[in-house]
């Protein structure tokens, strides 16, 4: 028995300025430790891939857009 599926695309148009503001809203449901791994994450991914090694000792700054 053969089963025909089609796959539906789906496209929604988000205005940037929305897109925007949901970014932040989920940022801000977050926890602090859970924004900071995020950002460490992010962080140790892009310097293995630039420069192939992560640096032992790297600066915390954290700043906040103003809404």
């Amino acid at each position: 028995m053969k089963i025909n599926r089609k796959i539906v695309m789906v496209v929604n148009h988000v205005k940037m300025e929305d897109e925007d503001m949901l970014d932040v809203a989920f940022w801000l449901a977050q926890t602090p430790s859970a924004r900071l791994a995020e950002v460490f994450r992010l962080r140790k991914n892009y310097f293995t891939w630039a420069d192939g090694s992560f640096p032992e000792r790297m600066d915390k700054v954290v700043h906040q857009r103003k809404m």
